[in-house]
């Protein structure tokens, strides 16, 4: 008989001969050919058995007991989640205000990018960073939506604010008021996330803590930084030719550094 870290084996009569003196004696033996222990505290099926030395797991798990609970909380609902687990309406209604918040950065950024692809502002590099930054931001958008879907959430689609279509500033010309103004738009997204992660925190909902910590509040930080310096950079080199450098850089996908 090979007894585990916590055994505890149920030994038949005919066993007991083998394994041990009579067990008329009034307290527990040591039988030192094989090292097990017997209790007279048995119930029906004989003396437990335990390995000497051996931590002892006194924690039985039955699953169709602990299962009882579960399924008594699954819904017959015809339009209920069956998947739904621990996530609160609060949440829900947090994770759709902010997938209305990703679409809208979205938007303003689509904007940016048509008014920088005009024919009489012709700054192709800059048209091709606000593209790519509005594809980015709908992308977390549909992210946030499968994720919604995911944890049994229904997603609700909010209207959006129509952005503006001029970027021209008297003073610190469309290159450099356009990156102002996304470095602003990243910031404002940051704190919703933020936000956001902490009433996961509050709600214990440790799976939503996880999604926008591993999907999103890293990026965030680093985009952060990435337009911090580009803002540096576009007030450094006025509004001329400096600008048409930098947008030369963009266009041919390497950084301003």
């Amino acid at each position: 008989m090979i007894l585990g870290s916590s055994s505890s084996v149920c030994v038949s009569l005919s066993e007991r001969v083998k394994l041990g003196p009579s067990l008329s004696s009034s307290g527990p033996f040591f039988n030192p050919v094989n090292g097990v222990r017997f209790s007279k505290k048995n119930g029906g099926c004989g003396v437990v058995a335990k390995a000497m030395n051996q931590p002892i797991l006194n924690t039985v798990f039955e699953p169709f007991e602990e299962v009882k609970k579960e399924l008594l909380v699954i819904p017959t609902e015809l339009h209920a989640s069956l998947a739904r687990q621990k996530y609160t309406d609060q949440s829900e209604a947090a994770l759709n205000a902010q997938i209305n918040v990703e679409y809208n950065v979205s938007y303003v950024y689509h904007a940016m990018y048509a008014y920088f692809d005009r024919d009489n502002v012709a700054l192709k590099g800059l048209a091709k960073f606000f593209k790519d930054a509005s594809v980015e931001e709908r992308q977390h958008a549909e992210l946030m939506m499968e994720y919604q879907n995911k944890r049994g959430g229904k997603v609700q689609l909010q209207s959006m604010i129509m952005p503006f279509s001029e970027f021209d500033h008297a003073e610190k010309g469309d290159a450099l008021y356009a990156m102002e103004l996304a470095l602003s738009l990243e910031k404002m997204n940051n704190e919703k996330l933020l936000n956001l992660h902490r009433l996961a925190s509050e709600n214990n909902d440790a799976q939503f803590v996880d999604f926008l910590e591993s999907q999103f509040l890293v990026n965030q930080v680093e985009d952060i930084k990435k337009i911090s310096e580009y803002v540096a950079q576009l007030r450094r080199v006025g509004t001329g030719h400096g600008v048409w450098h930098f947008d030369q850089m963009l266009q041919n996908g390497g950084g301003a550094a």
